[in-house]
């Protein structure tokens, strides 16, 4: 079949029809199982619907509210084959804020299911039509359409294919576009980096809505014709039976679900799995090696900007703790955003600690051509990442004399205290080595004299004479980075794509419902935050607040 337009790129819509006729499982979703063919027909019987339902005219756009069913992938599909583009909605927003994505992405169709139906109520989203999935209604409107075979020829590989709402920590979601054409080579490009097989099956667990399920775990193994396995939302207890379940050899993972999976009571069978690898972002080096030791897996930490405007790719011989170097065609660099200067290249102790971190650490800049497609409709976030026509990534990183690049969190985590830069991704690189914390995660809170101050969250058990000689106890802890003030949480708030939720951490600061313990200026130990030391010219950066709103313990009298 020949691909569509000039640039020779080819379509996700190609890669659907030719799953037509092909018989073997193809889609698992709790106790159902569908062939490849079928996919491939119903995802022609909803391009034909689609075809009816969008008004002439209007952007050939579909929102999809749904947890991880056939129904989105099936969608997925049926707009590749229309040329249209999905919106994948988080079903986690709520109110005027759920309403803006919709009109944002100027939907004209949103298709969701009874669960999240609620939360539509209310909602003026004018010029919308609804369906929703699972319904007598919805049945009878696909009826007409039980025929329809997958027609490619509509589509182009420069048809806008995603928008996909990047999560920032500040300001409204922004929708990274992306083209069939993007998205085919995406998922060709996956399975032969990863050698995935026909007969390999992609357990889809991370929320498909977000890019990673659908370009890193989706894409690959339609353009492989290997199977997927659904999961309705991610489950770490479920995560193993899951795998064994589906006879799963591929997952993706983001943020802290490995952590979530490593929280599961340990089994003196869990290398008794089909799994091959997984393949994400944000586990951490401690972590991927104890997930390799537990279930005999390997976890390869990878980087793509959101945006798709910057690649790196590990490959044999990659230290322990880098992602990897650039991937080919892209020009990568570690800049310093205020001099625009190339920072140092890093330099380690013998143990592999970082030494230089103050001025090895900067953005990571890609100056070659990049196949970023924009922003839908916000033209100053396209100018922010577009800049000196080189894309700017918004995360930092550092880069080894071998031209391996190390991951050092996002822009917006840095902190500087005594004028001293600092990544929140290394100190917490340092912290996940305290045995007794399941998670970690290391920001600023705001000091009128040093400009921030040091504050760790951490999920687990907690002893701070334990704490506090553990840090001492780290030689690449600079004198700067050991936490001023530790808050003990149960669990770690997250994002609905379990990204710890930094923005959140921020705002609560150490006035918050937890327990949280300082260490006084000139002091290694630590105590227990009282209202008084959260009064106090020492510790108060924002003023008080009610004190039936904070964690703390009562002032001493």
């Amino acid at each position: 079949m020949e691909s569509k337009g000039a640039s020779g790129r080819g379509t996700v819509a190609e890669l659907v029809c030719e799953r037509w006729g092909d018989r073997r499982p193809g889609m698992w979703f709790e106790e159902r199982v569908f062939s490849h063919h079928e996919v491939a027909a119903g995802a022609a019987a909803r391009a034909a619907l689609l075809g009816d339902l969008l008004p002439p005219g209007a952007a050939p756009h579909v929102g999809v509210l749904l947890d991880n069913t056939p129904e989105f992938p099936l969608w997925l599909s049926a707009a590749a084959l229309r040329g249209a583009a999905v919106a994948g909605i988080n079903p986690t927003r709520r109110g005027p804020e759920l309403a803006r994505d919709i009109l944002h992405t100027e939907c004209r169709l949103l298709v969701t299911g009874q669960t999240h139906l609620p939360l539509l109520d209310g909602l003026d989203l004018p010029g919308v039509r609804v369906l929703v999935t699972g319904t007598e209604e919805y049945a009878q409107l696909l009826a007409p359409y039980a025929d329809a075979r997958p027609d490619a020829s509509r589509a182009r590989p420069d048809d806008r294919f995603l928008l996909y709402f990047t999560s920032g920590s500040t300001g409204a979601p922004k929708a990274a576009i992306c083209t069939q054409g993007r998205l085919a080579a995406a998922g060709r490009s996956l399975v032969g980096h990863f050698g995935v097989r026909p007969g390999d099956v992609h357990y889809v667990c991370m929320p498909m809505f977000h890019g990673n399920a659908v370009i890193a775990d989706w894409a690959p193994a339609l353009a492989a014709g290997a199977g997927v396995a659904l999961r309705r939302r991610f489950s770490a207890s479920r995560f193993l039976a899951d795998v064994r379940r589906y006879r799963a050899t591929y997952f993706t993972y983001v943020g802290r679900a490995i952590q979530y999976v490593l929280a599961t009571e340990p089994r003196p069978d869990d290398r008794d799995n089909p799994l091959r690898l997984g393949f994400g972002t944000e586990a951490g080096a401690v972590d991927a090696a104890a997930f390799e030791q537990r279930f005999g897996v390997r976890l390869v930490e990878g980087y793509g900007s959101s945006e798709g405007g910057a690649a790196i790719q590990w490959r044999p011989g990659t230290p322990a703790g880098a992602v990897g170097k650039a991937a080919p065609g892209d020009d990568l660099v570690v800049l310093d955003p205020e001099t625009r200067k190339e920072c140092p290249r890093a330099v380690f102790d013998r143990a592999g600690r970082l030494l230089n971190g103050d001025e090895a650490i900067g953005e990571l800049v890609n100056r070659g051509p990049n196949p970023f497609e924009g922003y839908w409709r916000n033209p100053a976030a396209e100018a922010e990442r577009r800049r000196d026509g080189w894309y700017w990534t918004g995360d930092l990183f550092y880069r080894d004399a071998d031209g391996f690049y190390y991951f050092a969190g996002r822009t917006d985590d840095r902190l500087r205290v005594d004028s001293e830069n600092l990544a929140a991704a290394m100190i917490e690189n340092i912290l996940a080595r305290y045995g007794a914390a399941v998670a970690v995660a290391v920001y600023a809170v705001p000091d009128p004299v040093t400009g921030d101050q040091v504050m760790a969250a951490i999920a687990g058990t907690f002893d701070p004479d334990a704490f506090a000689a553990f840090l001492l106890a780290q030689p690449d802890l600079g004198t700067k980075m050991a936490p001023r003030f530790v808050r003990v949480v149960e669990r770690m708030p997250v994002t609905a794509t379990n990204k710890i939720d930094r923005a959140k951490l921020r705002r609560e600061g150490f006035r918050c419902a937890d327990p949280v313990w300082w260490r006084p200026p000139g002091e290694s130990s630590y105590r227990r935050l009282t209202e008084t030391d959260a009064e106090g010219p020492l510790v108060s950066t924002r003023g008080p607040s009610p004190v039936r709103r904070q964690g703390l313990e009562p002032r001493t009298r």
